[in-house]
């Protein structure tokens, strides 16, 4: 059994929860590991319609473990390149899950966990949390989690905050688009459910389909094979199961299966 995280299942959503509030969620190896076995897990789900990423304690996520640092200093290049490379699957493996991932965030995010939060779909913060991107005060570079964090926080903003590492407010995320929805301590788990509600209340397929429209689009040239490649995909959906269910139950002004 897993202390790292804690995950709970109930019913069409999955909340996985780091659980090291000692070290203020860092990361080690065995963090890595087991983020990217569960969500790869759930991601294989076919009743699953949504992720609530969480943390216990005083931060959501502090960055890369100290002794994991320690060690992590008398590397050899190849022990460092295989080091990157297990964070750099896990952050690909949490962006690329089909199951939308919302991140609750409850206090300050250091470093990776700054990248942990942009791989996620949306993003709730408590007003108070801070954010840092720390690595240059090491003499390091917030490599692995870059292409992450530049599509969420904007090209902008990354260059300030990439080489000032300065620490900046949630209400400042919440601005430049890192975060989506503020909250006080008392209304974060209210919020998260409203996004929760809004998720579910859609079809399944769609969902999925939706999600992963964005991830193609995105950046992408608008051509001739981009405009066929949209309309193949709107033609598969509507001559789907799913999509035919609830064109008709909007058109009949009944309830689809996935609201019943």
């Amino acid at each position: 059994m897993s202390t790292t995280l804690k995950i709970d299942r109930q019913g069409p959503v999955a909340r996985v929860t780091l659980n090291r509030p000692e070290v203020r969620n860092a990361f080690n190896e065995a963090v890595i590991a087991e983020l990217t076995a569960t969500f790869a897990e759930l991601g294989r789900d076919p009743g699953l319609r949504a992720i609530v990423l969480a943390a216990e304690g005083k931060a959501f996520c502090a960055g890369a473990d100290l002794n994991w640092m320690k060690a992590m200093a008398g590397y050899s290049w190849d022990e460092n390149h295989a080091d990157a490379g297990a964070l750099a699957q896990m952050l690909w493996t949490i962006y690329s899950c089909p199951v939308p991932v919302i991140a609750r965030v409850q206090g300050d995010v250091y470093a990776g966990g700054v990248g942990l939060v942009s791989v996620c779909d949306m993003v709730v913060a408590v007003d108070s949390a801070g954010f840092c991107l720390s690595e240059a005060k090491l003499g390091l570079l917030p490599a692995t989690i870059g292409p992450y964090v530049i599509r969420a926080l904007g090209e902008q903003a990354s260059r300030r905050y990439f080489v000032t590492a300065e620490r900046f407010s949630a209400a400042e995320a919440h601005r430049l688009g890192l975060v989506h929805e503020l909250a006080t301590a008392e209304t974060l788990d209210e919020k998260v459910d409203a996004l929760l509600a809004a998720i579910t209340a859609n079809g399944p397929a769609a969902v999925k389909a939706c999600k992963k429209l964005v991830q193609d689009l995105a950046h992408e040239t608008i051509t001739p094979q981009l405009r066929d490649d949209t309309a193949r995909r709107i033609a598969d959906i509507r001559a789907s199961s799913e999509g035919r269910e609830g064109v008709q139950s909007f058109l009949n002004k009944s309830k689809p299966s996935w609201l019943a």
